[in-house]
């Protein structure tokens, strides 16, 4: 006895069932925790590295200039203070400035070169919580003792991104600069530039 089988029925079925063996393999979602101090780049965007990387490469740099060395020789015994005033995004993409802001915060702190204080909203919190423990602590901190800044910082972030084929270039521009606050003066002025190249490849799901 001879069975016949119809090939042309079979195969919309193998099909199925091929496919439903591969999406059921492609289904799930498999999370790996990495170390946060290296870069795991996935684009050409800007990530916390170039945070990172821009925040100390310029401070440093900031903290090496005259400025620095000038205010320790007219000022004996004290030290410069310095305020984050306003960080500009003018780039082509969100960029989350409080993670640059607080990068700028560390290696200012981490240099030991120069002290910091809050900006204008955090000391307006603080005096809010002096004026409480003004009426209910025992040890309570007296008004008129906070730390007048010295110098400002601010600056902006600008982006200019082309893309040709396959290929992307991102360019960023980061400008800082440090202000005298009583005379207005720009006590030094910065400059960081990072171009990123990614191509994406032609073969793909």
């Amino acid at each position: 006895m001879k069975i016949k089988v119809n090939f042309n029925k079979g195969l919309p079925l193998i099909f199925m069932l091929l496919l439903i063996v591969v999406l059921s393999g492609c289904g799930g979602t498999k999370v790996v925790r990495v170390d946060a101090s290296e870069e795991h780049a996935i684009n050409d965007r800007w990530n916390s590295k170039d945070s990172q990387l821009v925040a100390d490469e310029m401070i440093a740099d900031m903290l090496s200039f005259p400025w620095l060395k000038r205010f320790n020789r007219e000022n004996p015994g004290k030290r410069a203070v310095i305020i984050i005033g306003r960080v500009k995004n003018k780039s082509h993409e969100h960029i989350a400035v409080d993670m640059f802001i607080n990068d700028i915060k560390k290696a200012v702190i981490r240099s030991d070169l120069a002290d910091f204080v809050v900006g204008s909203a955090e000391r307006q919190d603080l005096r809010s919580e002096k004026a409480d423990q003004d009426l209910h602590a025992k040890d309570a901190v007296e008004a008129g003792q906070e730390e007048a800044s010295s110098f400002m910082l601010s600056g902006t972030i600008n982006s200019i991104a082309h893309k040709s084929g396959n290929k992307s270039v991102t360019s960023y521009q980061i400008d800082l600069k440090l202000a005298n606050v009583k005379t207005n003066r720009e006590a030094w002025v910065g400059q960081k530039k990072i171009q990123k190249v990614a191509e994406k490849s032609s073969f793909g799901w």
